[in-house]
């Protein structure tokens, strides 16, 4: 049976390019790049070329790029770094929807003696910016928001919020993981100081992301230890992934606009066929702004899990929004920040697509979702009539 991957916003295949481009570094080039000698220290060169690569599709400095582990761990030295760059103050702004590499972190520095505010969301998930307004204050050392919603594909209104921010003496992180290499980003044009991507979001290989840091920025690290990435990020550099994450996103700033609209087309037929052959079927997201691979639509009086379980018996990959946590169902806390109600918020799936997905695919879940929905609704245990 052929897998249908519909599942890219958790992770991506490593393109055919970037596999290419990583194997000398994991056979013959395998020295270490602080060596002296010249069979680590050429190596050098090739981290600084990946290194302008990631900064040309963000349009920022390759000095402003600082090469990590991955997302979370962007993530995590963001907001380290931020309450560190400006110790005095004790307030952090993020939003009630954030993945959890951001949210626990914030919750963590609440127990240290943070003050957090969540601003919330509509129901359409986009950003409450008239509470944002009056949630800034004196003491607010960062503001911490994603760029678009890993389950929803909602974008933020970065610059917006960025302009509200201009002057204040505060810092502006966003998570991009989900938006880097699906949508432009210009970060001359964009008012933030730091930014996080991760590599296996837009197809180089898991364990290898970026932080971005603009200039004149306040930075303090978060792995101490050698001189590595100018003392900003300790730690023997994983040359292969940082090579691959390059060309992924050399390969990702090619085509960016022509992919989008490809995207946007798998999705959109997608998405209007399943709302029209299964009843009591509602998006959830504001549609008119997000991300061009991302729908994620809840079926009513249905529990998701089922339907992905059935999904996967046809070799379907997709995601949930809820999650079964010690037999018990617990609604995605974007959802619920959401206001979806309580016929549809456990019914909900996740489909992100990437640019080796294809129509045929496409086709294929719209063929099989209508007897999925309507084998589980008569299972339904929602008391709904059907």
């Amino acid at each position: 049976m052929k897998t249908i991957y519909f599942d890219n916003n958790a992770t991506t295949s490593i393109a055919p390019e970037v596999l290419q481009e990583m194997m000398p570094y994991l056979k013959e080039m395998y020295g270490n790049p602080s060596s002296t000698h010249t069979f680590g220290g050429q190596l050098r060169k090739s981290i600084e070329e990946a290194r302008a690569r990631v900064a040309k599709l963000l349009n920022a400095e390759p000095e402003e790029i600082i090469f990590t582990s991955c997302g979370t761990e962007s993530n995590n030295t963001a907001i380290m770094s931020a309450v560190e760059s400006l110790p005095r103050k004790k307030h952090i702004i993020t939003s009630a929807v954030e993945h959890p590499a951001v949210v626990n972190f914030c919750k963590y520095l609440e127990r240290k003696g943070y003050r957090t505010i969540f601003i919330p969301v509509d129901k359409k998930g986009r950003f409450r910016l008239d509470e944002f307004s009056k949630a800034v204050d004196g003491d607010t050392a960062l503001v911490s928001l994603m760029y678009a919603n890993n389950e929803t594909g909602v974008v933020f209104p970065l610059t917006e919020i960025g302009e509200m921010l201009k002057d204040r003496g505060v810092l502006f992180h966003t998570d991009a993981v989900q938006a880097v290499g699906k949508i432009p980003i210009d970060l001359k044009k964009l008012p933030v100081d730091m930014l996080s991507l991760s590599g296996h979001k837009l197809h180089a290989p898991k364990g290898i992301g970026a932080l971005y840091v603009r200039k004149g920025t306040g930075f303090s690290p978060y792995m101490i230890g050698g001189h590595q990435e100018q003392g900003r990020r300790a730690g023997t550099e994983n040359v292969a992934s940082i090579a691959g994450l390059g060309k992924a996103c050399e390969l990702a700033g090619e085509n960016l606009y022509g992919e989008m609209s490809y995207l946007k087309g798998l999705r959109d037929k997608l998405e209007t066929a399943l709302l029209k052959l299964c009843p009591d079927g509602r998006i959830n997201g504001d549609i008119e702004n997000r991300l061009p691979n991302t729908t994620n639509i809840s079926f009513k009086y249905i529990d998701g899990e089922a339907i992905l379980l059935k999904l996967n018996e046809f070799g379907v990959c997709a995601s949930s929004g809820s999650a079964c946590t010690s037999g018990s169902l617990t609604p995605s806390h974007v959802l619920k920040a959401m206001d979806v109600p309580a016929e549809a918020i456990h019914g909900s799936v996740r489909f992100s697509l990437s640019r080796y997905n294809t129509e045929a695919e496409v086709e294929k879940v719209i063929e099989i979702m209508p007897g999925i929905i309507k084998e589980l609704r008569k299972l339904s245990p929602y008391g709904k009539e059907r």
